[in-house]
């Protein structure tokens, strides 16, 4: 019994780990391809106008003619550039407010109380007046989604911390005299980087999504910008033209974006933590 329990605890972590390798090839084939396209391929063409999809064209083209796969694909490597950037900030918040919550007990129950208000406040509402007082763009959506998604990994790493924090080695540490930061440098932060990446790769597919949704409404990128939230936006008046390729195709490829991340990050956290939920 005990052998065929380990085979199958392999075989999982078997499945798990190329799901993994899959999904992160998949991703970057994503990204990658919309860095070699051009100016060129995005350019406007009259004479190829309004033309359905075909083998010349995948996802067809638009009313002036522009490839919709090439813009596609380029709006995808933005949303990635932006889902990254915007990532990382928030990790970093969510680190600097998780580790000061352990500081003491006044820091502890104002960082519990601004993670409670945060999270009372839906993220599109406050994401949306952020991003329009920072003058919207790729700054003011990157700076939106940080200050927005924080509280949610914040409040998982103050209760890994609060565990961390009742260990014998934090009480060793302690009782020969060392300070606040080294505990913080040689034991919160290495414990807690197993929920830092996983949460830096969950984060991915809101932030994708919010900034996606904040530049469809027009207060995010620049119109002139390839992003998807554009040219979903652009494709609504043409839609009952019949011109259906025009959003779907866009939007399909925006939602299997988001599921990989997802799938991603799920896949990393079960790799990482194989009896976690079990």
């Amino acid at each position: 019994m005990i052998p065929h329990i380990q085979t199958t605890q392999f075989n999982k972590r078997q499945l798990t780990l190329v799901t993994i390798v899959v999904t992160i090839i998949i991703l970057l084939v994503i990204t990658i391809s919309g860095l070699f396209i051009g100016p060129s391929e995005l350019g406007i063409n009259l004479q190829n106008k309004s033309q359905p999809p075909s083998l010349r064209h995948l996802f067809g083209t638009d009313w002036l003619g522009r490839d919709m796969f090439a813009r596609t694909l380029k709006g995808l490597t933005l949303s990635f550039r932006v889902g990254l950037f915007a990532a990382i900030f928030s990790v970093l918040i969510a680190l600097i407010f998780s580790l000061l919550s352990s500081w003491s007990k006044v820091a502890d129950g104002i960082i519990t109380w601004m993670i409670d208000l945060f999270l009372s406040i839906p993220h599109i509402v406050s994401l949306i007046l952020i991003s329009f007082v920072l003058g919207g763009g790729g700054k003011g959506v990157v700076i939106g989604i940080a200050l927005t998604h924080w509280p949610s990994l914040a409040r998982l790493l103050r209760a890994e911390i609060l565990q961390i924090k009742s260990s014998e080695y934090i009480n060793v540490s302690t009782k020969l005299g060392k300070s606040f930061s080294w505990i913080v440098i040689h034991h919160y932060i290495p414990n807690l980087m197993p929920q830092l990446f996983v949460g830096l790769v969950l984060l991915f597919p809101h932030a994708i999504l919010h900034e996606a949704a904040i530049t469809f409404l027009g207060f995010g990128l620049s119109t002139e910008s390839p992003a998807i939230g554009i040219i979903l936006s652009e494709s609504m008046q043409y839609l009952s033209t019949g011109m259906w390729w025009l959003a779907c195709f866009p939007g399909l490829s925006l939602l299997i974006m988001i599921s990989a991340f997802e799938l991603l990050g799920k896949s990393i956290n079960r790799f990482i933590h194989p009896y976690y939920g079990r």
